[in-house]
């Protein structure tokens, strides 16, 4: 008997709903028992027992029973654990004549023969569900699991992670410069404030000027990858890929409904999803509320096991094992995707060449007018994605990801070492690892909605450990700068030394001008005219006026793309909003030397209202 036929004999699904899912599968070309499942018509072990029955094949549970871990091993040995995993398969034991096996899918002979090959013996097949058969890896595996997670970059190559925050060369050449400038305040005050002074205001006037470029280039373009409706219109669903989408969350229950329904909804055959919600092991309250919601079986909760440093991309990575899609995306627990994302991501990729590995989606806010902090943080992203990252591509320069609706190539992000679990803004890091290996990062035009932060204390949290993540992206990359200098080239060098140095600090330095133009304004001493001389007066005057001036301007420019021209006046309260940054920039100062690895958590569902899906 055909699958459908079982499961409506045992009473699984009615004749109805089985041609309901004919039909589909006449457009989606998926497995029927994926189908079904993707509907939420059966469960993983409803599928395993109709297979099972199928193909006259007794069931079993690794999980429950599980399997000898002497047999195991040989198998890993020769085969390797990856091979096991992805196809989900498992040695049980050896009986006198035959190897016993526990498979997903008992169609798949070549898996079965391989691994029958290693013992030199016949094959005894038992069938299992998905979900039990995760369950046994997670048991046999754990702490292999949980070791590539956190340690899996750094074993394969430890100049590229962030677990060593300065490497020696680097505290060498930090407590040089201290003591340069100690012994020139101790012996030549005057001359070594000026030089200080004469660099600072050089730094601003260059950084300002190539944020100007970078901005006329993604305004004079629309973005690189654009898609149009109708490419996404032509693609057919029996050729779209598996799609692994990872959602990690932490205690986040409010969110879980939306989240849930907003995947659903995605224009995307649910059959060819893969959905891991990647939650803690002490996240109990947000797992509770899953199992209340039940999802359809594609959503698969992974349990990520406790481990330090307890962060967003060590679960991603712990995901990453799992991830059965050729391209795989993130999104956070708030995020509002637009509906045909995914397939415009597809789009992007098959016009792309063949080294791009990743395509950033923008970012934006739905609460943008819920109060002035979240009106900013929307002025300050439009600006960010709609023409920053567009110009960054457009002159082929690293692009730092964002956190979420980044979109890659599977198999390239596992041979890039998956995310740093010890880097706070693992995106940024990210995007330039890849561009130091040589891949291109490519934009998309379409957006992933999120909730602007609309309280001070949460904003102030959240920027801080961004810039600390900046801070330490800078350090991993620059451990060797010659070396970086000849992958990426003196163009995007010069990108990244403005970009992800510049950044944070720009938002150090701040504090000190706008305290001595205070004391010039206010007091107007004399000793201020004799430590700065009249050019390095008009420098600094060049930069107080015309780099504010086209730094307002340029946030300005942020509305158009976007039509959110109510937003526009509010560029010119732009300083007050660097004040945070800079308060926000200390703190992560302060936090790089005493918890370098911490990550401060985020309180979502603060908004007024969410967008409905577009």
């Amino acid at each position: 008997m055909l699958l459908g036929d079982v499961l409506v004999r045992k009473g699984v699904i009615t004749p109805e709903v089985l041609e309901r899912a004919l039909e589909i599968q006449r457009t989606w070309k998926s497995p029927l028992g994926s189908i079904l499942i993707s509907m939420g018509a059966i469960n993983s072990l409803e599928l395993a027992r109709g297979l099972a029955a199928r193909f006259g094949l007794p069931y079993r549970n690794p999980h429950e029973i599980p399997p000898n871990p002497e047999v195991v091993a040989k198998a890993v040995r020769v085969l390797g654990e990856e091979f096991l995993r992805r196809n989900n398969i498992l040695p049980l034991e050896i009986t006198a004549n035959a190897v016993e096996i526990v498979v997903v899918d008992p169609t798949d002979r070549e898996a079965v023969e391989r691994l029958r090959e290693v013992y030199g013996l016949s094959a005894v097949l038992f069938v299992t569900s998905e979900r039990d058969m995760s369950r046994a890896f997670l048991d046999i595996f754990k702490k292999e699991y949980i070791e590539e997670a956190v340690l899996g970059l750094f074993y394969r190559n430890p100049k590229e992670s962030a677990r060593v925050t300065f490497s020696g060369m680097q505290r060498t050449v930090l407590f040089l410069l201290l003591g340069l400038v100690v012994a020139g305040f101790w012996f030549v005050p005057m001359m070594t404030a000026a030089t200080l002074f004469a660099l600072v205001n050089i730094f601003y006037v260059i950084s300002v000027g190539f944020k100007f470029a970078v901005s006329l280039a993604g305004a004079r373009q629309e973005i690189l990858q654009q898609v149009t409706d109708e490419e996404v219109a032509a693609l057919r669903d029996e050729d779209l890929p598996v799609y692994t989408i990872l959602l990690p969350m932490y205690k986040e229950p409010d969110t879980v409904k939306k989240l849930v329904k907003g995947i659903i909804d995605l224009e995307y055959p649910t059959s060819k999803l893969d959905v891991k919600i990647l939650l803690e092991e002490d996240d109990t309250v947000t797992f509770e509320a899953l199992r209340s919601l039940k999802p359809p079986a594609f959503f698969q909760i992974i349990r990520v096991p406790y481990s330090l440093p307890k962060t967003k991309p060590k679960a991603c990575n712990y995901g990453l094992l799992f991830a059965q899609g050729e391209f795989l995306t993130i999104y956070d627990a708030e995020d509002v995707p637009e509906r045909d994302q995914l397939k415009k991501v597809i789009v992007a990729f098959r016009k792309g060449s063949p080294d791009l590995v990743c395509v950033q989606a923008a970012l934006n806010y739905f609460n943008a007018e819920q109060n002035f902090l979240t009106r900013m943080f929307t002025l300050e992203y439009s600006y960010w994605f709609d023409y920053m990252l567009p110009g960054i591509e457009a002159l082929q320069m690293p692009i730092p990801l964002g956190g979420t609706s980044n979109h890659f190539r599977t198999e390239v992000l596992r041979e890039l070492g998956g995310w740093d679990p010890f880097n706070v803004t693992e995106d940024a890091d990210l995007g330039v690892r890849a561009s130091a290996h040589r891949y291109h990062v490519a934009t998309v035009n379409s957006t992933t909605f999120e909730e602007a932060n609309s309280r001070v204390g949460n904003w102030i949290r959240q920027r801080s450990w961004w810039i600390k993540g900046y801070m330490q992206t800078y350090l991993v990359h620059m451990r060797h700068p010659l070396r970086l200098y000849h992958w990426i080239g003196a163009r995007a060098f010069l990108g990244f030394q403005l970009l992800i140095g510049g950044t944070f600090a720009t938002f150090l330095c701040n504090p000190l001008l706008w305290m001595l133009f205070l004391v010039w304004i206010v007091l107007r001493p004399a000793w201020l005219e004799t430590l700065f001389p009249p050019a390095i007066l008009s420098l600094s005057l060049v930069s107080l006026i015309v780099g504010n001036t086209l730094a307002i301007s340029l946030n300005m420019l942020a509305v158009f793309r976007r039509h959110l021209y109510g937003l526009t006046i509010l560029a010119l309260a732009n300083p007050f909003y660097w004040m945070l940054h800079s308060f926000a920039a200390y703190k992560a100062l302060y936090q790089l030397f005493t918890n370098p690895f911490y990550w401060e958590k985020t309180v979502h569902g603060l908004a007024d209202s969410a967008p409905a899906q577009k």
